[in-house]
């Protein structure tokens, strides 16, 4: 009982992966820190919604209602929709699409046909083929501490945050702290973990823990029912 969460990796270039979740009982959970946009639908009875997702600079806790599906696509990083750029929408700040008559969809004065969860990333690829959803390629030199030749760094920066909502510098500390996230949820100890992940100590560990995943390290290792990674 409670929530039931799935993921694929996409098949279409701009989307990292495919994800489903359904809740069979009202469920609380923390949705960890990402630096992806996404764009998600969220289904109860016959009324479903369109969001459009930012990054999240920190957990939030949440409660999925019983009887509530939701599905969607995680964007590769760089990847996003200009008419809704990934600041306005960071921190839960959704973009909600409006909806027609027959379950249509209204996005840049045109009707689009509403996806399921299996031909969702058929959507995608429309989207993209209609240039409404577009993708950055210096967001992958500028994450790895690059910058194009004659461009200053505060262009490279203005950049960065226009197609992924946050700075570099922040979303190399959701990275770190959602690798981090994971290798404790795999039983690493906290030595380790410390490590690895370039923190200082462990008390500087679990404050990043608390931070980006709304759980202790301990809790992290002794196996929490669900944390959205």
């Amino acid at each position: 009982m409670g929530l039931i969460f799935d993921a694929v990796a996409g098949e279409v270039p701009l989307v990292q992966r495919v994800w489903s979740a359904r809740c069979d009982a009202a469920t609380g959970f923390a949705s960890a820190a990402k630096g992806s946009s996404m764009i998600a639908f969220a289904r109860t009875g016959d009324r479903l919604t369109v969001h459009l997702r930012g990054p999240e600079t920190g957990a939030t806790q949440l409660i999925c209602p019983e009887g509530w599906e939701f599905f969607g696509v995680e964007l590769r990083l760089g990847a996003y929709l200009p008419l809704f750029p990934p600041s306005g929408l960071a921190d839960l700040n959704d973009a909600l699409l409006p909806t027609l008559s027959g379950g249509r969809i209204l996005l840049d004065d045109r009707d689009w046909e509403m996806p399921n969860e299996q031909n969702v990333d058929v959507f995608v690829s429309r989207l993209v083929r209609a240039g409404l959803l577009t993708f950055d390629p210096l967001v992958d030199v500028i994450r790895h501490g690059e910058r194009p030749r004659a461009m200053s760094e505060r262009t490279a920066q203005i950049r960065f945050r226009r197609a992924v909502g946050i700075s570099r510098r922040k979303l190399v500390s959701i990275e770190r702290a959602r690798h981090a996230a994971r290798l404790l949820a795999a039983g690493a100890s906290l030595a380790d973990v410390v490590t690895v992940g370039g923190y200082y100590d462990q008390p500087q560990l679990a404050r990043a823990m608390r931070w980006a995943t709304g759980h202790t390290p301990g809790e992290l290792r002794s196996g929490i029912p669900f944390v959205a990674f």
